[in-house]
């Protein structure tokens, strides 16, 4: 995905005050061999980026006084009630070092898994986000875990997840992603009952 930054002089509380005034959200890009540098960005146009999955995931390039260079969204403050984007922080992003970001996890064929379809087991989803490391060309922008196999009372571990070439797990192998649960009989119908 691409954007446009623009280069920001002005920093403080203030300055930043001013800037969202202005349908303007601030921002820093910071990494590499360079300096930090402040940069504004249109409002409207991040609010809708950050609306996809593939922004906060991916590579991004970043169009900034006429110069494109990668970088990766590392953090966002939102306003606690208002529809506002604060700030914004990007890491400028070197091809040939390895990064260590978080992607979502897809889950598939879970309602055609033996779980559910045989043995009505609940599905439940411990973990929606895996931290990895690849180079930045190899990042994918979603990791996806087929459970169409799901037997029943299975749990289904981070270590079992098909990753993309040259991507590693950089979390613990034994962190539980999902697990198939027989739901619990009900008490109150068997007092019925009686």
């Amino acid at each position: 995905m691409k954007f446009v930054a623009f280069e920001r002089s002005k920093q403080g509380t203030g300055a930043s005050r001013r800037l969202r005034i202005s349908g303007k959200t601030p921002g820093i890009v910071y990494g590499g061999t360079q300096e930090p540098q402040l940069i504004e960005i249109d409002h409207n146009a991040l609010w809708h980026a950050l609306k996809k999955e593939a922004f906060h995931g991916s590579v991004l390039e970043m169009d900034l006084a006429g110069n494109t260079s990668s970088v990766l969204l590392r953090d966002v403050q939102y306003h606690p009630f208002k529809q506002l984007v604060l700030h914004v922080d990007f890491q400028r992003v070197n091809a040939n070092e390895r990064l260590t970001v978080k992607v979502p996890v897809h889950f598939k064929g879970e309602e055609n898994s033996p779980a559910v379809k045989q043995a009505q087991n609940l599905v439940t989803h411990v973990v929606t986000e895996l931290e990895i490391s690849s180079l930045p060309g190899d990042l994918p922008e979603f990791i996806e875990v087929d459970l169409s196999e799901l037997a029943e009372g299975a749990t289904v571990f981070a270590k079992d997840a098909k990753l993309p070439k040259g991507v590693q797990l950089a979390t613990q192998g034994d962190t539980v992603l999902v697990s198939a649960v027989a739901p619990a009989a009900e008490e109150g119908g068997e007092e019925e009952a009686k």
